[in-house]
């Protein structure tokens, strides 16, 4: 008796909403129409969204970077976790740049400064073009841009004619990361937006990728990123190694002057003293013999650790494995007209069921309740 008492109340309650669902299928039924012409506008909408949106083109490049290790006790360690997933080598590296701080190399400032001079050429254009005139005056933009941007053009239109005329030339050496201009640190946030560094995190795999509105100048770039970012790694790490090279060369150059001047004075004085027995002349001919031996030991040491050094700079050299190339991309990566089809009629499509359903009665009701006070 309990059981049945206790189901009684479910049945009405699931048929109240089973009978609700189908009145909402029916109300939005029969606002078909509104839905059908709603969902028709929103794609003429969004074909010329599409098609007003400049294409751009992403090129990329992945590298595998050679790590340096700074102990081989974990080396055992380190293999049985990376079984289970876990990833022990963060920070085993010897340096402190490992490849999870690549992705902020390329956004800072002095890096991406440091591109404004890189010559470019377009892909239907011979002219040859820096990369900083290229982002300044060379991006396409939607027509919606240009009317909304139109008033301010005109007003810094107005405001040039009272100011000096400065040149537009630019050089690497004209830019100071430390203090930029307006117009270079909107060419420094539009680059870094522009380009994409990623890193596995298990495999430190480096993803480089750049977009642009041509693709022979996404690719050209994306190269020319890759390069400057292997030159500014290559630097850092080989910086003291290079320093003891400088060290021992300049030993190495002082040791053989020395010794060619004890060499050149032992045969000055053996030349003008062959035939003479005299004690202080064998004396004095010992000592610059010895001076030249002593003057060829250091010289023999130092030419070692000139070779030393030699072989620690290309030690400490990284190498990176270019696992895929940079290639002149076929087809655009953006936009992405399907999805701007979908999205612009899945809110149509929504904004037309939520009238039906829910707005067009609280506008009515709205309307009754003014008309009543």
């Amino acid at each position: 008796m309990e059981t049945n008492h206790g189901q009684n109340p479910v049945t009405p309650k699931s048929g109240e909403q089973e009978i609700d669902l189908l009145a909402l299928i029916a109300r939005v039924w029969a606002g078909r129409k509104l839905i059908f012409k709603s969902c028709g506008i929103a794609v003429l909408v969004a074909l010329v969204v599409a098609f007003s949106i400049p294409k751009e083109y992403t090129a990329t490049v992945t590298l595998a970077p050679e790590l340096s290790r700074g102990s081989s006790s974990l080396s055992g360690l380190s293999s049985l976790a990376s079984i289970a997933g876990i990833n022990l080598q963060t920070n085993n590296t010897r340096d402190a740049i490992n490849p999870n701080f690549y992705p902020d190399i390329v956004s800072s400032v002095r890096f991406s400064t440091s591109l404004f001079s890189v010559p470019l050429r377009r892909m239907d254009d011979s002219l040859q073009i820096s990369l900083y005139e290229y982002l300044k005056d060379y991006q396409r933009a939607p027509w919606w841009r240009a009317v909304i941007g139109f008033p301010s053009r005109c007003l810094g239109w107005g405001l040039s004619l009272f100011r000096e005329e400065k040149a537009d030339t630019l050089s690497a050496a004209a830019v100071n990361p430390f203090h930029l201009t307006r117009e270079e640190a909107g060419i420094v946030g539009a680059l870094g937006r522009r380009i994409d560094v990623s890193v596995d995190k298990k495999t430190y795999m480096i993803t480089l990728s750049v977009t642009m509105q041509d693709p022979l100048i996404a690719a050209t770039l994306t190269d020319t990123v890759m390069d400057r970012l292997q030159q500014y790694i290559t630097d850092y790490r080989t910086s003291k190694a290079r320093g003891d090279l400088e060290f021992a060369q300049q030993l190495y150059d002082e040791a053989r002057q020395k010794y060619y001047e004890a060499q050149q004075a032992y045969a000055d004085f053996v030349d003008m003293n062959q035939n003479l027995s005299f004690l202080s002349v064998q004396t004095r001919q010992e000592r610059l013999q010895n001076e030249m031996n002593l003057a060829y030991n250091l010289y023999n040491q130092t030419a070692q650790q000139l070779q030393l050094a030699k072989a620690k700079v290309q030690e400490s050299t990284p190498v990176y494995a270019v696992v895929q190339e940079a290639t002149v991309p076929l087809r655009a990566s953006k936009p992405s007209k399907p999805m701007i089809l979908i999205g612009f009629v899945f809110l149509a499509g929504v904004g037309s069921v939520g009238w039906i359903l829910f707005a067009r009665d609280l506008l009515a009701g709205f309307r009754k309740k003014k008309k009543e006070e």
